[in-house]
């Protein structure tokens, strides 16, 4: 950050009193630019023994698999995003169902959480971010070919649950080591 979105005049780094972080200041204005993590939204839609997946048109990642999910909005609730970012990618009407994963990616500024949900109509296609939409079973899933391992473990742990008959709520922190699920 270069300017204030205040007042247009030159921001400084440094840690303001009562603070214990460096964060940009106008010493114009005084005004503190706070940056935060961004709330990426989605779901893992399902009809019967199938997932959606969505295949990207878009960097980063253009070519691979995700579950339909993108950046909350302002003015929107988690539940709101994670609904529109289906019907966006994938044209998906979905019912949604508990908070199934919150993953924070510090070395991103990220934080995804995604819901479980019912797809409502098996009619799909594909938005303008996605190449083509596909439903899979948990053994066509293309695992080496996905776009992020926050979407690996979301449906690792999908799986898993499904075949011990008991859904949690999963929290992880993925680093830039961490290693891919067990797959």
């Amino acid at each position: 950050m270069k300017f204030c979105s205040e007042c247009g005049q030159p921001v400084i780094l440094r840690t303001p009193a009562g603070d214990n972080l460096p964060r940009y200041v106008c010493e114009a204005c005084q005004v503190v630019h706070y940056q935060n993590p961004k709330i990426v939204a989605g779901c893992i839609p399902i009809l019967g023994n199938q997932v959606l997946l969505c295949r990207r048109a878009i960097e980063p990642r253009h070519g691979l698999w995700t579950l339909p999910a993108g950046f909350m909005e302002n003015a929107e609730t988690l539940e709101q995003a994670a609904s529109r970012e289906a019907s966006e990618e994938a044209n998906a009407k979905v019912s949604l169902d508990s908070l199934y994963t919150v993953i924070s990616l510090p070395q991103a500024n990220q934080v995804y959480v995604m819901y479980r949900a019912t797809l409502l109509d098996p009619q799909v296609a594909p938005g303008s971010e996605s190449l083509e939409v596909r439903m899979f079973r948990e053994d066509e899933i293309p695992w080496q070919q996905l776009a992020f391992k926050t979407i690996a473990y979301t449906l690792d742990f999908f799986f898993k649950d499904r075949h011990n008959g008991h859904y949690g709520l999963h929290t992880l922190a993925l680093l830039r080591d961490s290693p891919e699920p067990s797959r």
